[in-house]
């Protein structure tokens, strides 16, 4: 692994104080001034972003493009080969090794893991496609990624590609038009829940008497976390018997509770498990996510996703208890006899698969609209986007006369031909 400073790693300038704020890494560029019209949790404007990544707004009247943004096509997929330390099978990270091996890029924007915390993200610019190796599995908390724009520039990198999640991305595709670059490859992960690493640590102290020793954590679409420990144990605890009660209510911060992009929509291609039914889920955006799944041809096994079950029932329970967390009321804590026979029906009744990911962003949604009419209501006009309104409309949220901003498109219309625009 490459020293934890330097080129790799450059030294960083302050954040800049903001509300709402995931630290992107924005403000500690020269654009800093650009956070109030680039930012996710200020005004975001999804069918001009859409319209300007992707070559057209999201259109309802597509199968799931009002859940998951506009895409060419889905796969549930896997690396034939598995990357050693991957979270899944390491498509996010082996693409971006393809796009060194290649040159297709001179650069690739991503997270490696603090050398004194495995969870704890640093942000680093690897030149190098053996160098990817360090970027893999998940890591926890906020790290200023696009603050390496600029030692890329300095460098003289004009290829860029970006391994981000929703909020860095929504800064990034943004600014995009102002930082002359040549062409820019952006590979989006989903974001689920986002905390402090400092916080996720208390997170792991409730998991395990030895909290030290767990090597890898990952939230299954199988309603299953599972945990691995340094000495070979692998574990697996149901959703419905981890200690979320347990957990401080400032445990995640308002703006991952409030974030309407759970998908990564401005991405050229979205990386991610929700859809995926054991494997990884990818969402093709555009021509360029075309171009990235293509440097993996030979090493990818892909089928078509799968859907079972239905989402409702899930979707109302978790809009009942969301409801009481944003009212600071406590969770219901279920009766410990029931969890076990819960946690064996959920794999089997509930929703899986597409339906698994459709419920989950429909929460997301609810959880947004909640959440800012306890403790943000005169940001609600500005934050929640047309679309998330049609998304909990069927649980009987609406936006009152002060709560809604712009006219909701009735047809989302491609802005040019060819979709997706070059600079190359």
């Amino acid at each position: 692994m490459p020293p934890a400073t330097g080129p790799w790693a450059p030294a960083l300038a302050p954040a800049a104080p903001r509300a709402l704020c995931t630290d992107c890494g924005l403000s500690r560029t020269a654009l800093a001034k650009a956070c109030g019209r680039a930012c996710q949790f200020l005004r975001p404007d999804y069918g001009a972003l859409e319209a300007q990544v992707h070559g057209r707004a999201r259109d309802p009247a597509r199968p799931d493009e009002l859940h998951f943004g506009p895409f060419r096509r889905m796969l549930r997929a896997a690396l034939r080969t598995p990357s050693d330390g991957a979270q899944w099978t390491g498509i996010a990270t082996r693409i971006g090794e393809r796009l060194l091996e290649t040159r297709a890029v001179d650069a690739v924007l991503a997270m490696a893991a603090n050398p004194e915390d495995r969870w704890k993200p640093v942000p680093v610019l690897v030149t190098r496609a053996e160098d990817m190796a360090a970027c893999r599995g998940m890591k926890m908390g906020f790290a200023p990624l696009l603050a390496l724009l600029e030692p890329a520039a300095r460098a003289g990198h004009r290829r860029l590609a970006v391994i981000g999640i929703p909020c860095q991305v929504h800064a990034l595709r943004a600014i995009e038009a102002e930082l002359g670059l040549e062409r820019l490859y952006v590979i989006g992960t989903p974001c689920s829940d986002n905390t402090t690493t400092e916080m996720f640590h208390r997170f792991l102290d409730l998991l395990d008497p030895d909290p030290a020793s767990i090597t890898y954590l990952e939230f299954r679409a199988d309603y299953h976390v599972e945990l691995r420990h340094a000495d070979g144990r692998v574990r697996t605890i149901p959703f419905l018997q981890l200690p979320i009660s347990r957990l401080p209510p400032d445990f995640f911060p308002l703006t991952c509770r409030t974030c309407v992009d759970y998908t990564n929509v401005l991405a050229d291609i979205t990386v991610g498990y929700m859809g995926g039914t054991g494997a990884q889920w990818l969402l093709v955006r555009n021509a360029r996510g075309e171009e990235l799944v293509g440097l993996l041809e030979a090493e990818l096994e892909a089928a078509a996703p799968v859907s079972a079950g239905r989402r409702a029932g899930a979707v109302k329970g978790f809009l009942a208890n969301t409801e009481r967390a944003a009212g600071g009321l406590p969770l219901r804590r279920m009766p410990n006899f029931l969890r076990p026979l819960l946690g064996w029906l959920m794999p089997r009744i509930g929703p899986r698969g597409l339906e698994f990911a459709r419920a989950r962003v429909e929460m997301k949604a609810v959880e947004t609209v909640l959440f800012l009419r306890h403790m943000a209501p005169r940001r609600l006009r500005s934050m929640v986007p047309p679309h998330v309104w049609r998304l909990v409309r069927p649980y009987g949220l609406s936006p009152g006369a002060t709560e809604v901003g712009r006219a909701e498109p009735s047809v989302a219309q491609p802005t040019k031909p060819g979709g997706v625009r070059r600079r190359s």
